[in-house]
């Protein structure tokens, strides 16, 4: 699944052939992609609005249109591009809304997981999700308190989006390892320093992954070469490239995850 490093990469490429366009046209293949309103519907609404600004939060992009919001989650396989309306589409292209200068952005989707959404105020949707693990406002005091008002593993905690926002297996994995923590670790035992350690940690490995387009694991995610950075993620049984002991792959609550045992210990806060 695209997360927050993937989702910004998007957005940064969109911004400029998406805003201050004006959707005329809607192709809709899977409507199931729709959240509550029919193809019908969402096409009379979004017809002839304006794209005034594109964002993101979390792992969702956000289209702010003139009169409501556009928002599209990419779950497990989705992808977004802008191209010319009479150019051959990718595989798997399920819906496309079309611009007044005769381009269409594509969102192509193999599993058909993803989601559109189409509302008045994207609070709607992405209000309950927590803090934006990279914004200014967000600090490693707020991690800590937040941390020590759980008492979860680490790994599913960091994954639960009303916590914090944008993380998924890849960044979640690839911070513990860069904070010496392990997955299992009860939130709650965590030391300051440790929350801090985890903070600096948290943004180093998004701010690799935006740095780098992202990370393209398999044939769904393009250009992204933060692949090519990983310490931990995907890399079982290869040696740790701080200590050199084996990288293991365990289960933690139903999500595969990737940790060097020797250098992300068990243990309770450091005194």
């Amino acid at each position: 699944m695209p997360e927050l490093p993937e989702v910004e990469t998007r957005v940064r490429e969109l911004r400029q052939p998406c805003v201050g366009r004006t959707i005329c046209g809607v192709q809709l293949d899977w409507p199931r992609h729709l959240h509550q309103l029919s193809p019908q519907q969402f096409a009379e609404r979004i017809h002839g609005q304006t794209v005034t600004q594109l964002w993101r939060r979390g792992k969702y992009l956000i289209f702010d249109l003139t009169r409501d919001a556009l928002l599209i989650h990419l779950r497990m396989s989705g992808d977004l591009c802008v191209q010319p309306g009479n150019s051959a589409a990718e595989p798997h292209t399920h819906t496309r809304l079309r611009f007044e200068n005769g381009h269409e952005l594509r969102f192509s989707d193999a599993r058909k997981f993803g989601r559109v959404y189409l509302v008045g105020d994207a609070q709607q949707i992405v209000g309950k999700l927590g803090p934006e693990p990279l914004a200014a406002a967000f600090n490693a005091k707020q991690l800590h308190t937040a941390l020590r008002a759980k008492n979860r593993a680490l790994k599913p905690l960091l994954l639960d989006q009303s916590f914090l926002a944008g993380l998924g297996n890849i960044y979640t994995d690839e911070a513990l390892f860069i904070a010496g923590l392990h997955p299992q670790r009860r939130s709650a035992s965590l030391s300051l320093a440790e929350a801090h350690a985890l903070w600096l940690a948290l943004r180093r490995a998004l701010r690799s992954g935006i740095r780098h387009n992202g990370a393209s694991i398999d044939w769904v995610y393009r250009g992204g070469q933060q692949q090519l950075h990983f310490r931990v993620y995907q890399r079982a049984g290869q040696p740790c490239l701080r200590c050199g002991a084996l990288v293991r792959r365990i289960v933690v609550a139903q999500r595969g995850t990737h940790f060097c045992p020797h250098c992300q210990r068990l243990t309770r806060a450091r005194k």
